[in-house]
């Protein structure tokens, strides 16, 4: 996988933070070297977090965040202060920008106290220091620059490239389940909701894994399973299988043979497993009338047999035959307020980053919401949890 290939989950997370007209966008542009963000002299020209990937060394693939200045106290500014303070929960560092000439003042000294409780690493960055006799001097964490005329610009980078963030790198997917030359069985169906000419990003991350560690993978659609055994002069190591068919590849699938999908390896990794095994507990006592909360992590065309917004709204009426509702999310949008809901359904996030997935678990825990996953409820529903989650 190329750098500019790396999905957004795998990439550090740079938010950039700051009053109305400080120059962030101005200086994400700088940095990037790009005009990424709309630059203006109008105090509040960015109206939504605005994300640009790239490479920044040593630290690798980056996903920059230029966020909307978060002192409009205005009505409309205030809705958007809540949408740039929200990228604080999947941040892994922080770039405060402030004004040469004004320094730090309390607005500046309330982010770093936001920063700090979130264990967010982070750099003061005075921007306009060009226009600024008497420039603020920099200590440790604070670097003066200029975005316009591109005074320390490049430093800037080194040093950021010298962060090291405070969030630890996510757990492996498979790759300490397997020893060189093992063989994987990975079940990947194609349905409509497939995208054409590719995976899904689950299973070129999982085939990745299998090949760094000098094991082999076998990919097959669900038909193809039976013969795919037969192929192998040995059993396989491991099977993993897209959560639609799960039911299906577990009957055809020897029990002395380990089993999991895609999405439980992902709860895994996002250190959601236990929690959201414990939330199924609850799926027994829905009435009619709940109402389940269904949340993706990426936006995507919906298709008519969507897994998200139509099978798993099936499968669990079904399950529990009672007159359940339903509410959708999908992509950053996550509710604040989750009291309406009694149990969140979550995707396995592989476009979220730990830090993002790990807050909306909290939220979910504060509020005493359940949040389970698709890949382990539908294990549930079909009666194989237990298999599934046993290779951990």
């Amino acid at each position: 996988m190329s750098i500019n290939n790396t999905p957004s989950a795998n990439r550090v997370h740079i938010g950039i933070f700051g009053r109305r007209n400080v120059g962030k966008s101005s200086l994400i542009n700088a940095l990037t070297g790009q005009e990424t963000s709309l630059v203006s002299d109008v105090a509040g020209t960015t109206t939504d977090p605005v994300s640009k990937a790239m490479e920044l060394l040593p630290l690798g693939p980056v996903v920059f965040i230029d966020t909307p200045g978060l002192d409009d106290d205005s009505e409309l500014g205030r809705e958007r202060v809540r949408c740039g303070l929200q990228v604080l929960e999947k941040i892994d560092i922080a770039l405060l920008v402030a004004d040469n000439k004004t320094g730090l003042g309390d607005f500046e000294r309330d982010m770093i106290k936001k920063f700090n409780a979130r264990d967010i690493a982070f750099l003061t960055v005075y921007n306009k220091s060009d226009t600024s006799g008497n420039a603020l001097a920099a200590g440790e964490n604070e670097i003066c620059v200029s975005a316009l005329t591109g005074m320390n610009i490049h430093e800037l980078r080194e040093r950021i490239a010298r962060i090291k963030p405070l969030t630890p790198p996510e757990p492996p997917l498979v790759a300490d389940l397997l020893e060189p030359g093992d063989a994987v069985v990975l079940v990947t169906p194609i349905d409509s909701a497939a995208p054409k000419g590719r995976l899904i990003l689950p299973q070129q991350q999982v085939i990745r894994e299998i090949l760094d560690v000098g094991a082999q993978a076998f990919v097959t659609k669900e038909d193809g399973l039976p013969n795919a055994f037969k192929r192998l002069s040995a059993p396989p190591r491991l099977v993993v299988t897209d959560s639609q068919v799960f039911k299906q590849v577990a009957f055809g699938t020897p029990e002395d043979i380990p089993l999991t999908s895609f999405s439980i390896l992902f709860a895994r990794r996002k250190g959601v497993l236990k929690p959201a095994v414990d939330a199924l507990s609850v799926l027994g006592s829905l009435v009619d009338g709940d109402c389940v909360l269904i949340s993706e992590g990426c936006s995507h065309h919906r298709q008519c047999e969507d897994i998200g917004t139509v099978k798993l709204p099936r499968w669990i009426s079904a399950h529990t035959g009672k007159d359940i509702r339903y509410k959708f999310t999908s992509g950053g949008d996550f509710p604040e307020e989750l009291g309406p809901y009694r149990l969140i359904v979550h995707c396995g996030a592989c476009m979220l980053n730990e830090r993002a997935m790990r807050h909306r678990l909290q939220t979910a825990v504060e509020q005493d919401v359940p949040m389970t996953n698709y890949g382990i409820i539908i294990a549930h529903m079909n009666g194989i949890l237990e298999r599934g989650i046993a290779p951990f």
